[in-house]
C-alpha cells in the first residue's frame, strides 16, 4: 500500500504571484511573490507535494481564454523549476460567482478534487491561502487553514482578522509563503523527535 503523500494546497494570486486586479493575463504579467519560489523548493526538498487551487473567474468572464491560463501557468513552472521546485498539478474553478459552481472557493469542491486525487486525508493537509474566502473553503474541506499576508490578507485589520479567527478553528497567519515553509517544516522536525522519544 502506498502511504498517504505529504501534501500542501496553495492558492495562486497573492500567495505564489502578485495579485493583480485585473488577473494574471499573460505570462509576462505573472510576477513571483519575493521568496516564495524558494519556499516551494524548500517544502519539495523536505517530501512535500505542492499543489495549487485557484479560483480563476477571468475566465468565466471572457478576460482569459484557456490556453493563455496554461502559457501562464507553464511560464510559473518553468521558473518554479529553475528554482529546484515543482507543483504537482494546478486545479482551478474557471467560474464566475453567478454560475453558482460547487468548486469556486469559499466552496471546497477542488480540495475535494485533491483530496481524491492524491488520496489524502484533508485534515492533514495545510491550505494556504490569502483571503478569508481561503480560509473558509479550508475550513469547509477540513483542510488546516493557513493566511498569508503577501497578498490580499496584508489589507486585513486585527479586528477582521480576530472575526476571521473565530470563523475558522485553528487560523494560522504568517507573513508570506517562506514564513509558512519555515512554520511546517519546524512543526515537522519538532514532530519527528517526539515520535524519537516516544519510540524510546
Amino acid at each position: 500500500m502506498n502511504p498517504i503523500p505529504k501534501l500542501v494546497i496553495l492558492g495562486r494570486d497573492g500567495i505564489l504571484n502578485q495579485y493583480r486586479e485585473d488577473h494574471v493575463k499573460e505570462p509576462s504579467e505573472w510576477t513571483p511573490v519575493p521568496g516564495a519560489l524558494e519556499a516551494v523548493a524548500r517544502l519539495n526538498h523536505a517530501g512535500w507535494h505542492v499543489v495549487v487551487a485557484t479560483n480563476q473567474a477571468g475566465i468565466g468572464r471572457g478576460m482569459i481564454d484557456m490556453a493563455s491560463l496554461n502559457a501562464v501557468h507553464a511560464h510559473m513552472m518553468k521558473v518554479l523549476q529553475q528554482q529546484g521546485g515543482r507543483i504537482d498539478a494546478v486545479f482551478l474553478c474557471p467560474h464566475t460567482p453567478e454560475d453558482h459552481c460547487d468548486c469556486r472557493k469559499p466552496l471546497p469542491g477542488l480540495m475535494l478534487d485533491i483530496g481524491r486525487r492524491y488520496g489524502a486525508d484533508l485534515t492533514q493537509v495545510p491550505l494556504v491561502g490569502d483571503t478569508a474566502r481561503d480560509m473558509l473553503a479550508a475550513r469547509a474541506a477540513g483542510c488546516q487553514p493557513h493566511l498569508l499576508r503577501s497578498g490580499r490578507g496584508a489589507a486585513l485589520d486585527e479586528a477582521q482578522l480576530q472575526q476571521l479567527a473565530a470563523q475558522v478553528p485553528g487560523l494560522q497567519v504568517h507573513q508570506d509563503l517562506s514564513a509558512f515553509a519555515d512554520y511546517l517544516l519546524q512543526r515537522e522536525q519538532r514532530e519527528a523527535r517526539v515520535d524519537v522519544e516516544e519510540s524510546r
